[in-house]
């Protein structure tokens, strides 16, 4: 949705390492109204499009799909993609319609632009594994491919809402990484328990006085179901709001 950095560099380079010399490289940049619920941020997002149309440029890009809200949305459209197992939970509950919202915009992204391959980004671990699921299910002939997740130097997950916010909740919003890692360590000392472990993640957010927890969960990663003992594929997820800003996260366990 642009207000590209890091990130999406890595996103890019992973991109093209998979084209390879011959192939062509093609970023995305769409602020989708359909994924944002009512009383959010869609008019506040940000839009830096000359920063992006640069930051695209000297990351060697070849084509920059910028598509304005009329081209791809008619007035009285009446079809949609919707996914009905995967979204349900974690995201999908703290935001009804967010899914069907992304699932619509990128399958007509992959129908307009039709990639061999796409990459996304581990942090949007769940639209992730709907991505793959709409994918599998529709019949599209694309890979998907996932990058892990890029941080900053503190740990930070890279996200283009990190800049709304203040000096203060930045400095806060680092609790996130070190309470995933408190519960990863916890699960490799041997502990089971999901009640145990996300208690503690709870704990250690609730350390930064700014934080307002939305969820904590322990999921299988692949049905991201909640799961309450620890086992192979399990998959923390953390929302927490730090002011307005809401940041997400997540660690997989084994």
């Amino acid at each position: 949705m642009g207000a590209l950095h890091k990130a999406h560099l890595e996103l890019i380079r992973i991109a093209r390492q998979h084209a390879g010399k011959h192939g062509e490289v093609a970023v995305s940049i769409f602020v989708n109204p359909l994924q944002f619920e009512p009383g959010s941020d869609y008019e506040q997002y940000p839009r830096p499009e000359k920063t992006d149309e640069e930051f695209c440029r000297n990351a060697g890009v070849d084509l920059l799909f910028r598509p304005a809200g009329e081209e791809l949305y008619f007035k009285d459209r009446s079809t949609y993609v919707e996914e009905g197992s995967l979204s349900k939970v974690l995201e999908g509950k703290s935001r009804p319609g967010h899914f069907r919202g992304v699932c619509t915009v990128v399958a007509k992204l992959f129908n307009i632009v039709v990639p061999d391959t796409a990459v996304f980004g581990e942090k949007d671990f769940q639209q992730l594994a709907i991505v793959r699921r709409m994918v599998r299910d529709l019949n599209f002939k694309i890979d998907i491919i996932a990058v892990p997740t890029v941080r900053e130097e503190d740990g930070l997950a890279c996200s283009s809402r990190n800049q709304y916010l203040i000096a203060e909740e930045r400095k806060q919003a680092t609790i996130l990484r070190k309470a995933l890692l408190k519960g990863a360590n916890m699960a490799g000392t041997g502990e089971t328990s999901a009640a145990r472990l996300t208690s503690a993640v709870r704990e250690t957010i609730g350390q930064a006085p700014l934080a307002r927890i939305d969820y904590v969960e322990l999921v299988d990663a692949q049905t991201l179901q909640p799961i309450e003992v620890v086992r192979q594929n399990s998959l923390v997820a953390v929302a927490v709001f730090f002011g307005k800003t809401r940041l997400i996260d997540n660690i997989l366990l084994a």
